[in-house]
């Protein structure tokens, strides 16, 4: 029996059938977890916030409006 690391439910996976770098969802929290192990089975949540963060760097990256107003500031400054 596979349980889920997050909210310790019962995941109806069988053992033998699931491979390394799988994923599945958890039916009860409804996380994202990662087979990171086989014989004996090992789960590993995949993060949300994780991926929020990247998108969010991403975002502030293609934004030139932030690195503009930064320079402008600097230009300020100087003067």
């Amino acid at each position: 029996m596979i349980r889920c690391p997050e909210c310790s439910a019962e995941i109806d996976v069988d053992e033998d059938e699931v491979e390394e770098g799988e994923i599945l969802s958890c039916p009860e929290c409804e996380s994202e977890l990662e087979v990171s192990q086989t014989h004996p089975v090992h789960l590993n949540v995949i993060s949300d916030d994780e991926e929020e963060e990247e998108e969010e760097e991403t975002e502030v990256g293609e934004d030139g409006d932030y690195s503009d107003e930064e320079e402008e500031e600097i230009e300020e400054d100087e003067e």
